[in-house]
């Protein structure tokens, strides 16, 4: 039932009017001004705005009702229909949502459609309670003696089978049935009785005919009326076909002989040896294979304990010789020039060890490269870079600071090896470039005789001498790649699948405005022969070609159509390109045509220029400076030079080799260590360590002890470009990528 506000109200009135007559009338309990300000806190707050209602308003009932209706639904939604072409509105949703749905074909056992069913089947698996109403159809039954017989006994059988009750009102209806017709008629007691059980037989079998009708012959089985399918197969009976094929019939031939006894002794005999040859050659054979296991047992364990002794005896043999040269070795950790106190912007260096094989005596180092995981084990290859006195064999050792006398890792090849290069994660994979334009990666973990993989074919190879090989970063899949370029024209990018080398084209280096007229008259573009490459620090996509023209081309592996810079670099071929260490838009080149150039990245002209009189065959950025880089020349001399400290010139400029025997050839840095290795022409690699005057730390200012030494190096580098970068007035940085024919 509703509440009234008017109720409410007059009720709180009322409670406060009982308590301030109580209190009156108790006569004490404190202050009444006190019970006042207690009683008007008490008192609800009215609005002033607030409707005064009636008593009739306030006893009125409001009769709030739901309706399913749902107020959010879209009335003005429309679907394009692609029959019509055109926009139809869309059917609003109605309010019911169908949690489950199934379709069934049962039939309640009341109904008449079961009834129907019932009576057209044979079977029924018990007996069915008799409906509320009357069968409309009815089986007709047949006239005759032999047929009534059956419904008779078929009606007896169904006052047996009727319940109790039933049974017990037919007979009272037969009892008195008979009772009337003896009151009636007292004549003919006999013939009555005889009519009343005529008439009593007659409703009986009247009664009992629709059960008849349903429970007539055997026993019918009711079909499950909440489970119920029909299942039917047809299996496919496959065509008998005949094959009949025809065949050459064998050739015969007619023989005749004699057989007598000692022929058959003889043939017996010849048997016998002929088995007991075979015998004696099968006992051999496992003799043979016992022995040749046992060898090959023996080998193995061999070769197992050869290992284990070689492992020995080059522990031993570094004991050795690090007693042997004590003092280099001590040079090479401690070894400070006190001199350099006194000489202001010089500096020298001190040779070291001398490392060599004898093998490779007449050979040309073509390069050296450090282990990026180990950093007194660095790499040497020997080939030739005389084209016309090229060698059948090549060579890469991998040599120790530990072991000057022997290198621990030896691979072979067939012809010389002009690169090489190790994989920065996995430090026992090597790849190296061939003369002849293959390329092979090997694993220094296990046996180095034998390639991992190598390039077969001649669509899977070089045109030409690989002049520089790049491992790349790992590609999406976890497949591991690497690049190389050649004097082909072509950057190759080979990628290591599970049992051989897939290779892919990344770019065709063309000249620009290299367009001639062929021999037939057409236009022919001329191809620009790769001679160095090196990818960007930061940014792995991109790249750097050094051509035999003199070019510097700046590429990407993500399309091949356009080169991104192009640099007029030298005038002769371009031999080696550095990027800095601390500032990757930074980068060093140098060229046949006696120079070294130092770059800005999308910048044409250089930063600087040095002319060190012979062709430069290497430079290199040292990886503790940012300014200081060193390069070796074919008159034999390594040139330090320092940017912060002179600009214009080199400040360690010192003869490794005598000048007309001999040239150096290249160059690197150790990464941790400040000493370098440079390589010949006769096949000798020495190692230098720099003085403090070459190898000189930026120093942080008073109020800025906390900065490290990297983002001192980087400031350094950046004040000191900023002297030489500025443009002339009007002068643009261009930055128009050059189209390239690929």
């Amino acid at each position: 039932m509703p509440e009234t506000k008017g109720a409410k109200g007059d009720g709180k009135q009322t409670k406060a009017k009982n308590r301030a007559s109580k209190a009156k009338a108790d006569g004490g309990g404190g202050d009444a001004d006190d019970f006042d300000a207690w009683m008007r806190s008490r008192q609800l707050l009215k609005p002033d705005d607030q409707l005064d209602l009636t008593e009739a308003e306030l006893a009125e009932e409001v009769t709030k009702v739901l309706t399913p209706t749902n107020t959010n639904v879209i009335h003005n939604l429309v679907v394009y229909s692609f029959k019509e072409g055109e926009y139809v509105p869309a059917p609003l949703p109605g309010n019911t949502v169908t949690l489950l749905s199934y379709s069934g074909n049962s039939l309640h056992v009341d109904s008449e459609e079961a009834r129907l069913q019932i009576e057209e089947s044979d079977e029924i698996g018990y007996p069915l309670p008799m409906p509320h109403y009357s069968l409309v159809e009815q089986r007709d039954t047949s006239a005759g003696d032999g047929e009534g017989e059956g419904e008779n006994d078929d009606a007896d059988d169904d006052d047996d089978a009727k319940s109790g009750p039933e049974k017990d009102a037919e007979e009272e209806e037969g009892e008195e049935g008979e009772e009337e017709e003896e009151a009636k008629t007292g004549e003919g007691a006999d013939e009555g009785v005889e009519e009343a059980e005529a008439r009593a037989e007659d409703e009986e079998t009247a009664g009992a005919q629709p059960a008849a009708a349903t429970a007539s012959g055997k026993k019918r089985k009711l079909i499950n009326q909440f489970n119920y399918c029909e299942r039917a197969a047809l299996t496919y009976t496959n065509p008998t076909r005949s094959v009949d094929t025809q065949t050459i019939p064998p050739p015969r031939s007619q023989f005749g002989g004699n057989v007598l006894q000692w022929v058959i002794y003889d043939s017996y005999l010849q048997d016998f040896e002929a088995q007991s040859k075979d015998g004696a050659a099968k006992k051999e054979d496992r003799k043979r294979g016992m022995r040749s296991k046992k060898f090959k047992d023996k080998s193995a364990i061999a070769e197992q304990l050869n290992k284990k002794y070689l492992k020995c005896w080059q522990i031993l043999e570094r004991m050795i010789n690090q007693n042997i040269y004590d003092d280099i070795a001590h040079d090479y950790r401690y070894w400070e020039d006190p001199a350099d106190e006194y000489r202001e912007g010089e500096g020298n260096l001190l040779p070291l060890w001398k490392f060599q094989y004898e093998k490779t005596k007449k050979m040309n180092v073509t390069d050296i490269l450090f282990n990026p995981s180990y950093y007194d084990l660095f790499a040497v290859c020997f080939g030739s870079h005389d084209f016309m006195k090229q060698t059948n064999e090549g060579y890469l050792c991998l040599f120790t600071v530990k072991n000057p006398s022997f290198p621990d890792y030896i691979i072979q090849t067939d012809c010389g090896i002009m690169c090489c290069d190790i994989h920065p994660t996995y430090p026992f994979l090597v790849v190296i470039g061939l003369y002849d334009g293959n390329v092979a990666v090997y694993n220094l973990r296990d046996s180095c005789k034998d390639p991992l993989y190598i390039s077969k074919g001649v669509n899977c190879k070089h045109g030409e001498c690989v002049w520089q090989i790049k491992w790349g970063p790992d590609m999406t899949d976890g497949e591991i790649n690497f690049y190389s370029v050649s004097s082909d024209g072509r950057v190759f990018n080979w990628i290591l699948m599970q049992n051989k080398l897939w290779v892919t084209t990344i770019i065709t280096l063309y000249l620009q405005d290299g367009l001639v007229d062929g021999p037939d008259g057409t236009k022919v573009s001329l191809k620009s022969g790769g001679s160095c490459m090196i990818f960007h620090p930061t940014d792995q996509k991109i790249f750097l070609v050094g051509t035999e023209c003199g070019y510097i081309y700046k590429c990407s592996t993500a399309f091949s159509s356009k080169y991104l810079m192009t640099y007029n670099a030298h005038n002769m071929s371009v031999y080696r390109i550095d990027f800095n260490r601390f500032n990757s838009n930074i980068f060093v080149s140098c060229g046949g045509d006696w120079r070294v150039k130092v770059w800005e990245d999308m910048r044409p002209d250089p930063l600087f220029i040095f002319d060190l009189g012979s062709a430069v065959g290497d430079v290199k950025w040292a990886p503790y400076s940012s300014t200081v880089f060193a390069a070796v020349t074919t008159e034999g001399k390594v040139h330090v030079f320092d940017l912060n400290v002179n600009k214009y010139k080199a400040i360690c400029i010192q003869a490794v080799v005598p000048k007309r025997k001999n040239k150096l050839t290249r160059l690197s840095f150790n990464e941790k260590i400040p000493f370098i290795v440079v390589g010949d022409e006769k096949g000798v690699t020495t190692s230098l360590k720099l003085s403090p005057n070459l190898r000189v730390m930026v120093k942080p200012p008073k109020k800025q002890l906390y900065l490290d030494q990297t983002t001192l190096q980087i400031s350094k580098l950046e004040k000191l470009l900023s002297l030489v970068r500025e443009l002339p007035e009007g002068n643009i940085v261009p930055d128009a990528a050059t189209t390239v024919r690929s």
